[in-house]
């Protein structure tokens, strides 16, 4: 694309990953913190989120010839910045200068959402298996379905560049789109968000639907359970038990010791407790008896008998 009359100067990478750094650091000292995406590698969405987002906006023909584009920047290091909230995507792109992005999603039709949500009933287990994306066939397809899914289409987006480039994506607009998709790798519920959908609602149907008396151990296996409550957990291990257990910080190291630490009592403390109905009261003390006055003693002087005559 031309720059006025000329093609803009070709920017080698590592004088881009050094603007980068010098403009972060720049705003670092007026207080902003940035949120870059990180690429290690060459792969840039590895989870089944991430590979979802990418894969589901490279089957529409209007971005499939212009993503490419946008690979090598979001693998060097050129998104300084991905900010997603609700409806909407804000980011920074290093090129020939710093350039800002805005992109508007629309929300997720609630009919649509409803459908979803109505289709995966009893299907999700846990919201573990619903962030790794752990999720059936069924359940799967109903999710990443171009027009029934949660994955927004062309018509719902719409984007902004500070770039001269007048096409419709630019290279820095692809290199966010692919970066959206890396950042839903490490936090898969920002789609939701993005969305304007509350992914909980997704395990709520599920309960509600199968309604089950208790925690299931089918619903966390071992490495999740790890994963969620920072333990190991050995081979053949009960999981039902685990899941059933109150947490570690609750374990007693000595009897009773935990209890007093919590408030509670221990069962030397519960032997000493009165029955139930009850009730004692403390013994009172006597008062102390006024203390007398010690009363002086008054000695006799014995007088000499006089002589006798």
């Amino acid at each position: 694309m031309r720059w006025g009359f000329h093609f803009p100067p070709y920017v080698p990478v590592h004088v881009r990953q050094a603007k980068a750094e010098r403009e972060a650091a720049k705003q670092a000292k007026k207080g902003v913190r940035l949120s870059p995406v990180k690429i290690e590698g060459n792969t840039i969405a590895r989870t089944f989120w991430g590979k979802a987002w990418c894969v589901h906006l490279e089957s529409f023909s209007d971005y499939s010839n212009r993503l490419p584009r946008g690979r090598t920047y979001v693998r060097n290091g050129s998104v300084i910045d991905l900010q997603i909230k609700r409806g909407s995507i804000e980011a920074q792109v290093m090129g020939s200068s710093l350039y800002r992005i805005t992109i508007e999603i629309d929300a997720l039709p609630n009919p649509r959402w409803k459908s979803i949500k109505g289709e995966s009933a009893g299907k999700i287990d846990s919201l573990v298996e619903l962030l790794q994306g752990r999720l059936s066939d069924a359940v799967m397809r109903l999710i990443t379905d171009r027009d029934r899914g949660i994955f927004p289409g062309p018509r719902e987006i719409r984007m902004r560049c500070s770039c001269p480039d007048s096409a419709g994506l630019c290279k820095h607009l692809a290199a966010v789109l692919y970066g959206v998709g890396a950042r839903f790798d490490t936090e898969p519920s920002l789609l939701f968000l993005l969305r304007g959908a509350d992914h909980l609602e997704l395990i709520t149907s599920a309960a509600s639907a199968a309604a089950p008396a208790g925690p299931s151990a089918a619903a966390l296996d071992d490495d999740a359970l790890a994963d969620v409550f920072g333990i190991d957990i050995s081979a053949g291990a009960d999981v039902s038990a685990l899941v059933a257990e109150r947490p570690a910080e609750y374990v007693a190291a000595k009897p009773g010791a935990s209890a007093r630490k919590r408030g509670g009592k221990s069962a030397s403390d519960k032997a000493k407790a009165p029955p139930k109905g009850k009730t004692t009261e403390p013994p009172q003390r006597r008062p102390k008896a006024p203390t007398k006055a010690k009363a002086k003693v008054k000695t006799k002087v014995k007088l000499p008998k006089r002589p006798t005559k």
